[in-house]
C-alpha cells in the first residue's frame, strides 16, 4: 500500500535529537560558542591573508578555500541545528531541505578537493623549492581552485538531482539535518540509480583523495630520506603535519557518517557522527595551520603585540 501512496505536501519534519529538557540549554549554548568560535576563527584568517601583502602566496590562497568551505558548510547546518534544539517541534521545506543537502555534500567534496591540491602544494614546495614559484604560480592556483569547486557541484548536483526526480511517500528526514540518503529515504520508488550513482561518487572521491595524497606523501618521505637533509626533514614535518592531521580527521569522520547510513540501528551515532563532520574540522582548521605555518603564525603573535602593547 505504501508504495502507491505518494505525499504531497511541502513540508517535512526533521527527525533531530532526542534531548532531554535539562541538556536543551546547556546543548544550545555549546553549539552556539562553537558557531561563533569558528567563525572568529575562519573570518579572522581570510582577514589576516588578505590584509597582509606577506601572506599572499599559493598556500594561503588554499587556506581561504577551506575557510570559505568551512564558513559556508557549517553557517547551513549550525543555526538551523540550534533552533531544532529548542524548538518543540522540527519543521523545514522541502526546497530548503533540498538546498541544505546539496550544500552539505558540496562542503565534503570540496573539502576533499582542496585537500588534495594543498598535498600537490607541498610537494613542490619541498621536493622543487627552486621551481616551486614557477609551478605554483597565481595563475595555476587560481585554476586548481576552480577546478576543485566545479568538480564538486558538477558531482554533488547529479546526485542531488537523481533524488530530486523522486516521488515521496514519506515526510520524516531521519536524520539532524538533510542530507542526500535522509531525501532518498523518503520515496518509495526503486532508488538503486541513487545508490550506484552515490557509490560511483564516494568511491571516485576518496579513492582520488586517499591515492592523490598517499602518493604526494610518498614522495615527500622518499626525498626527505635519500637527501638526509635536516632543515628538510622540519619544513616537511612542519608543513605536512597539519595538513594530514585535518585529512584523516576528515576522513575518518565521512567514512563513520557513510558506514552508519547503512546501520538503521544507529540513529543517534550516525546524527552525531555527520554533525561532527562538519563542526570538527572547520574549527581545527585555522587552529592547526595558524599553529604549523610559521608566517602565519608570526603574524597572529605581531598583531596580538601590537593590540597588548600601550601605543
Amino acid at each position: 500500500m505504501e508504495k502507491n501512496k505518494t505525499v504531497s505536501t511541502d513540508i517535512l519534519e526533521v527527525q533531530g535529537f532526542d534531548i532531554s529538557p535539562q541538556l536543551t540549554y546547556p546543548l544550545f549554548f555549546l553549539l552556539l560558542f562553537v558557531y561563533f568560535t569558528l567563525l572568529f576563527s575562519n573570518i579572522g584568517v581570510l582577514l589576516l591573508i588578505i590584509s597582509q601583502k606577506s601572506l599572499h602566496q599559493p598556500m594561503y590562497f588554499l587556506f581561504c578555500n577551506l575557510s570559505v568551505n568551512d564558513l559556508i558548510g557549517n553557517t547551513v547546518l549550525l543555526p538551523q541545528l540550534m533552533a531544532h534544539i529548542l524548538a518543540t517541534e522540527r519543521f523545514i521545506t522541502y526546497k530548503q531541505c533540498v538546498v541544505q543537502a546539496f550544500q552539505s555534500h558540496t562542503f565534503g567534496s570540496a573539502s576533499h578537493m582542496i585537500l588534495i591540491i594543498m598535498a600537490i602544494d607541498r610537494y613542490a614546495a619541498i621536493c622543487h623549492p627552486l621551481r616551486y614559484s614557477s609551478i605554483m604560480t597565481t595563475r595555476t592556483v587560481v585554476g586548481l581552485s576552480a577546478a576543485a569547486w566545479g568538480v564538486s557541484v558538477v558531482l554533488v548536483s547529479i546526485l542531488i538531482g537523481l533524488t530530486v526526480r523522486l516521488s515521496r511517500c514519506r515526510s520524516t528526514i531521519q536524520n539532524s539535518y538533510c542530507d542526500n540518503a535522509s531525501l532518498f529515504k523518503l520515496s518509495c520508488e526503486d532508488v538503486s540509480i541513487n545508490n550506484i550513482y552515490g557509490l560511483f561518487f564516494t568511491v571516485l572521491l576518496f579513492t582520488s583523495s586517499i591515492a592523490s595524497i598517499a602518493a604526494t606523501y610518498f614522495r615527500i618521505a622518499f626525498i626527505c630520506w635519500i637527501k638526509k637533509n635536516k632543515d628538510l626533514n622540519n619544513k616537511a614535518l612542519q608543513t605536512c603535519a597539519s595538513h594530514l592531521v585535518l585529512y584523516l580527521i576528515m576522513l575518518w569522520s565521512g567514512f563513520l557518517t557513510i558506514i552508519l547510513h547503512r546501520f538503521p540501528n544507529y540513529p543517534v551515532l550516525r546524527k552525531i557522527a555527520s554533525v561532527l563532520f562538519h563542526v570538527v574540522p572547520a574549527n581545527l582548521n585555522p587552529i592547526i595551520y595558524g599553529m604549523q605555518t610559521r608566517s602565519l603564525r608570526h603574524k597572529i603573535t605581531e598583531i596580538l603585540k601590537r593590540k597588548v602593547t600601550p601605543s
